[in-house]
C-alpha cells in the first residue's frame, strides 16, 4: 500500500485548519503534500549533521545510571554536567538546577548552543536519568567518561537516536 506523507500524519482526512488570527483556512491534507522537508537553498549555518550519507538535526543520547553516587551533589552535579557539556564541544548558554527535599534528588539543565543536557537523580535509589542532545560538530558520547568518572554507575544503560532525519 502507498502512503503519503499526510497519511502517514494521519492529515490525509481532508480537515480544514482554520488560523483564528487572520481567519485564513488551510486544507492539512494539501498543506502536507506542498511542504518542503529540506531546505532549498543552501545554509551556511546549518548545523544538522551527515554521517555515512544520513542527514539528521542530532545525536540525542538517553543515559541511565544505576548505581550511581553523588547523586543529592548539586555543586559536583552543576560542574560534572558543564564538563560534560564543554568535552562534546558544546556551548553552555544557561545552567538551571533544582535540589529537592527531603530526598535530596536534583532536577536540571544545562541549556547548550546546541541543544541541552538534562538530568533527574533518584538518590534513594542510586539511579539517574540523562538526556544529551546535541547538533553540529558536538560529540555527545563525549559526555559519558565524564559522567562515569563523577557519578560511579555500576551500570550505564545508554540509548542513542538521530533526530530530525532528512534521508528516508
Amino acid at each position: 500500500m502507498n502512503h503519503s506523507l499526510a497519511t502517514e500524519l494521519g492529515m490525509n482526512s481532508g480537515v480544514n485548519l482554520r488560523d483564528s488570527q487572520n481567519s485564513t483556512v488551510t486544507n492539512l491534507a494539501a498543506a502536507a503534500a506542498s511542504a518542503r522537508l529540506w531546505p532549498s537553498v543552501a545554509n551556511d549555518n546549518d548545523y544538522f549533521v551527515e554521517r555515512d550519507g544520513v542527514k539528521f538535526a542530532g545525536t540525542h543520547l538517553t543515559i541511565d545510571l544505576w548505581g550511581a553516587t553523588n547523586l543529592d551533589r548539586l555543586d559536583l552535579i552543576e560542574t560534572t554536567l558543564e564538563t560534560a557539556a564543554i568535552t562534546a564541544g558544546a556551548t553552555i548558554l544557561h545552567t538551571h538546577l533544582h535540589h529537592f527535599q527531603p530526598n535530596g534528588g536534583v532536577s536540571g539543565v544545562v541549556v547548550l548552543a546546541e541543544s541541552h543536557i538534562s538530568i533527574h537523580t533518584w538518590p534513594e535509589r542510586n539511579f539517574a536519568a540523562l538526556d544529551v542532545f546535541m547538533c553540529g560538530e558536538c560529540d555527545p558520547m563525549k559526555t559519558i567518561p565524564v559522567l562515569r568518572e563523577a557519578f560511579q554507575p555500576a551500570h550505564i544503560g545508554l540509548n542513542e537516536q538521530k533526530r530530525g532525519m532528512t534521508s528516508w
